[in-house]
C-alpha cells in the first residue's frame, strides 16, 4: 500500500500539521488501521479507499494514535492533496469522501497542491461555566468559556501572547471532560491573521498533547470570531511551534476551511 507523509496548513515542509495518508485498494479492519496510526505517530493518519457512491467517491478514516476521531481537518487536506499529487484522482475534479460520523466532505481546488477547500459542518461554542480547574490547567485567565457539540472546550484569553505563552498541565487537562481545549484570542494587529489558537486534547494524542494546526478546532473558531468581527471570511494562525494557517468562511451552518499542504515522504506500506 501507498503510504505518505504530508504537512498540512503550510506551503513549506516541516511546518503546519503532519499526517499519515494510506492509500487503500480495499476496506481494511480498523484494529489494524489503529495499529498503522500508532506506528506512524502523527496526530493523525487517514485511511482512504475508492467507493461505488453516487455521491462520494472515496472513503474516509482518521485515527490518531490512540483512537479514531470523527472529524479532523488537516488530515483531511492530507487526504486530498495526497490523491490529487499521486492522479489517484481525476486532476481538478472536487474530491468527496464519505465519513462515517461527518456525512460526505467536499474537497476542491488545484491539483492537489496549493489552495484547496474544505466544505466541512460548522460547530460552534454555546456558552458554558469553565469546568473546575480550566484556567489552572492551562495556566493562564479566561475571558469567556464555551463548548462545542464535538466536546470541544473554547476558552478565549487575554491576547495573542498569552496564546503563544501557554505551557499547559496536560495531565491536569486530560482530567477535564472535553475531546480538547482550544485557547484562543485576536491576532496582534499588522499580523496579517485574524485571531490566533492553539489546540490541547492530551486524552487523544501522546507526549503534552498538543496538536500543531487543527482544522476541526476551526469550525468552532470560525463561527466564534466571525460573530465578534462581523465577517464571514476570516484568517487564522495556529501558533504551535511549528504553526500553520487556516483561511476561514462561514456559510451558514458549513464552513470553507482552506489551506495548502506539501509532500515530504512517499513510500510503501509492508504490513
Amino acid at each position: 500500500m501507498r503510504m505518505l507523509v504530508v504537512d498540512a496548513f503550510t506551503d513549506r515542509p516541516f511546518a503546519g500539521n503532519p499526517a499519515g495518508v494510506c492509500l487503500l485498494a480495499e476496506p481494511a479492519d480498523p484494529a489494524w488501521m489503529q495499529r498503522v496510526a500508532a506506528e506512524m505517530k502523527h496526530a493523525e493518519t487517514a485511511f482512504v479507499r475508492p467507493l461505488d457512491d453516487p455521491d462520494a467517491g472515496w472513503e474516509l478514516r482518521w485515527f490518531t494514535p490512540l483512537a479514531e476521531v470523527a472529524l479532523c481537518g488537516h488530515a483531511t487536506l492530507a487526504a486530498a492533496h495526497a490523491l490529487g499529487t499521486t492522479a489517484t484522482a481525476d486532476p481538478g475534479a472536487p474530491i468527496r469522501f464519505r465519513t462515517l460520523h461527518s456525512g460526505v466532505l467536499t474537497v476542491t481546488g488545484g491539483d492537489g497542491g496549493a489552495g484547496l477547500s474544505m466544505d466541512f459542518p460548522a460547530v460552534p461554542a454555546g456558552p458554558a461555566e469553565a469546568p473546575e480547574g480550566l484556567a489552572a490547567a492551562l495556566g493562564a485567565e479566561i475571558r469567556w468559556t464555551g463548548r462545542s457539540a464535538q466536546n470541544d472546550l473554547l476558552a478565549e484569553v487575554a491576547d495573542a501572547r498569552t496564546v503563544r505563552g501557554l505551557a499547559p498541565d496536560a495531565a491536569a487537562l486530560a482530567r477535564i471532560d472535553a475531546r480538547g481545549v482550544i485557547a484562543t484570542a485576536r491576532a496582534d494587529a499588522g499580523s496579517g491573521h485574524d485571531f490566533v489558537s492553539r489546540f490541547f486534547a492530551p486524552r487523544l494524542l501522546p507526549g503534552d498533547g498538543e496538536d500543531p494546526v487543527t482544522g476541526s478546532a476551526h469550525c468552532t473558531l470560525g463561527p466564534f470570531w466571525g460573530e465578534r468581527f462581523g465577517r464571514d471570511t476570516l484568517t487564522g494562525y495556529q501558533a504551535s511551534a511549528r504553526g500553520g494557517a487556516v483561511r476561514v468562511a462561514l456559510r451558514g451552518d458549513r464552513v470553507v476551511l482552506s489551506g495548502s499542504a506539501v509532500t515530504v515522504l512517499d513510500g510503501t506500506l509492508h504490513a
